[in-house]
């Protein structure tokens, strides 16, 4: 260890990335220049799909790859040798639609063999993928391809969930009718239902054939050629698409995956998220196929056919490293007609947790009866715009390369052990995001507000012996199908609303969406008029959508009386969450009186 970390970490990652195999080697590492254009790999050249597959066969070609299995059962697995043969063709097809190097894919599919094989063609192709959320409804959806304005969108007749089929091509339908300039729909044939059929429809299996006759080889790429776009949140009526490099991602996820997400090279991994999340796709995808190794991926949920699914997954295909989320952990907790002691889950040695902070005892359940005391419990912290998991504690042998994470309170010098602070990044970090879709004056305010640090929005604290204690947003946000909304920006438009004084925002759970959003208000009766409640609540959450966007629409709202005295905006959004919990209907008035019942319960 050198007295300049910043040069350790930058040394790590030089030797990672020649764990990959590239067509050209970098001319400069990292440029380092702070902000969004900064670049890695200079002047280096890479294929991502062969680096996952071709690079294997001569080693791995009989392994297999991908292990998957369907909601209602069926189940397929594929060896590296038949997962390259699929890619090569599928790019191929979409080679022959007009599919080239800068075109951008859109891909609406639920967690399929075909998913994965649309990812890799695409990186093949030098096309730019974005994952969309099986689960978007079809106003988002649209918001979505208005941003990306793919030239193909790649979808399903319908996916499995919870035994019923989602009519996914004709959400997509009705999506693409409010937006334009996609020219062709691939359709995976998948349950059967009947869909209607357009001019530039095209089946997946027929793509796939045409492309047998002229296979695509591999083809290098610049290193800093853009990969993929993931959405964050509606913000002001705009999806924000972030995007990520190919040689940085793909050398930041076989990094991951090798020494974090693992407790071994042979080991069956599964992460068990969507794959509509950046996470699902470098830790579900990239990094493990990138270091030769066996995946699990499920399309369904895990309550379907009985709650003890996830636990037959796990016997049947023999999992060693589980990455998932705590609020998957505790639904699997809850569910008592099925603990994780009826199957014998002895091959689990590494569950490794991210997304959001994890309470001591749903930690303690996975190490005691899912892992049975044998299973390492890691806790992940990371982000979307930084390629998904940076840290995990207790941290591997060997470490990570350093991230350079430091606390800094609100003038920018480091906060005082045990005191909350934002966190920072500031070593260069290979995953970090490349850009974001369409000029958006408020990234570098965003993002870089510290000079030559990348400010995360999270709150932290370092602990005296060092490690760092991750506390939550510093912007609240709602997790809606999987897609984060700012609370803080739902309240600010809800305030300009003439009708409102004031406002929060809080979340309640929904079986639909995961979480929904509810708007919280105070109105303003100095005009004496007595307005319909039914006529308030659209009016405002008509007024929210048409700002930010389908997703930021509040699903209920709570008609407050007053705000009380004396109560902090932490106190009053748990105290609403709380009592809009308790009655999940689309209008509930609160007193002032219940708000402070609420909050001298929860002690």
């Amino acid at each position: 260890m050198s007295a300049d970390p910043r040069a350790d970490a930058l040394a790590a990652w030089a030797a990672e990335a020649a764990t990959l195999d590239w067509a050209r080697p970098w001319d400069e590492l990292c440029d380092e220049h702070p902000g969004p254009d900064a670049r890695w790999f200079v002047g280096g050249e890479l294929d991502v799909a062969a680096n996952c597959l071709e690079r294997h066969l001569p080693t791995r070609g009989d392994q297999v790859a991908l292990h998957w299995e369907g909601e209602p059962g069926d189940q397929r697995s594929l060896t590296y040798r038949e997962l390259a043969a699929e890619v090569a063709t599928f790019a191929a097809g979409l080679r022959n639609l007009g599919v080239g190097r800068g075109d951008r894919v859109a891909i609406y599919l639920g967690l399929l063999p075909e998913t994965v094989v649309a990812m890799l063609a695409c990186a093949r192709l030098g096309a730019v993928h974005s994952v969309l959320y099986s689960a978007l409804p079809p106003d988002a959806l649209a918001d979505r391809l208005e941003d990306l304005r793919p030239r193909v969108l790649i979808t399903q007749d319908g996916t499995w969930r919870r035994g019923v089929v989602l009519p996914l091509k004709s959400r997509a339908d009705e999506a693409m009718a409010a937006t334009s300039g996609v020219e062709h729909t691939i359709v995976v044939r998948r349950t059967g239902i009947d869909i209607a059929w357009y001019e530039g429809d095209r089946w997946y299996h027929d793509v796939v054939s045409d492309g047998r006759t002229a296979p695509v080889p591999p083809s290098p790429l610049p290193a800093d050629h853009p990969l993929l776009v993931v959405h964050l949140g509606d913000r002001r009526g705009r999806p924000t698409g972030i995007v990520h490099r190919a040689g940085g991602l793909l050398t930041y996820a076989s990094t991951l995956h090798r020494r974090a997400l693992t407790s071994g090279p042979e080991d069956v991994f599964w992460c068990a998220v969507d794959i509509g999340w950046l996470a699902g796709q470098s830790h579900g995808v990239y990094g493990p196929l990138a270091a030769g190794a066996t995946s699990l991926i499920f399309e369904g949920t895990l309550d379907t056919p009985t709650h003890g699914r996830a636990w037959q997954l796990i016997e049947r295909y023999g999992v060693n490293a589980l990455v998932t989320s705590p609020s998957i952990a505790r639904n699997l907790r809850q569910w008592d007609d099925s603990p994780p002691s009826e199957a014998r889950l002895d091959s689990l040695r590494s569950i490794v947790h991210l997304g959001e902070p994890i309470d001591d005892d749903t930690r303690a359940w996975l190490f005691e009866e899912v892992g049975g005391g044998r299973a390492v419990i890691r806790d992940g912290w990371g982000q979307t715009e930084l390629g998904a998991i940076v840290t995990v504690d207790p941290a591997p042998d060997p470490p990570l390369p350093d991230p350079g994470l430091e606390v800094l309170d609100g003038s920018g010098a480091p906060a005082a052990d045990g005191e909350p602070g934002e966190l920072v990044v500031n070593h260069p970090w290979p995953g970090m995001l490349l850009g974001v879709r369409h000029e958006d004056p408020d990234v570098p305010r965003r993002y870089w507000r510290w000079p030559d640090r990348y400010a995360t929005g999270d709150l932290a604290a370092r602990q005296p012996d060092g490690r760092i204690t991750f506390l939550r947003r510093m912007d609240p946000v709602i997790n809606v199908s999987g897609q984060l909304v700012s609370a803080n920006e739902v309240r600010d438009v809800l305030e300009e609303h003439p009708l409102v004084v004031a406002a929060e925002v809080v979340a309640r759970p929904d079986r639909r969406t995961g979480q929904a959003v509810i708007a919280c208000v105070v109105l303003d009766d100095a005009d004496g008029v007595a307005r319909p409640e039914e006529t308030v609540s659209r009016e405002l959450t008509g007024h929210v959508q048409e700002t930010l966007g389908g997703l930021a629409r509040p699903r209920g709202v709570v008609l407050l009386d007053e705000v009380p005295d004396g109560v902090s905006r932490a106190e009053l959004r748990a105290a609403l969450a709380v009592l809009c919990s308790a009655r999940p209907v689309e209008v509930l008035r609160v007193t002032s009186d219940q708000v402070r019942a609420a909050i001298a319960a929860s002690g």
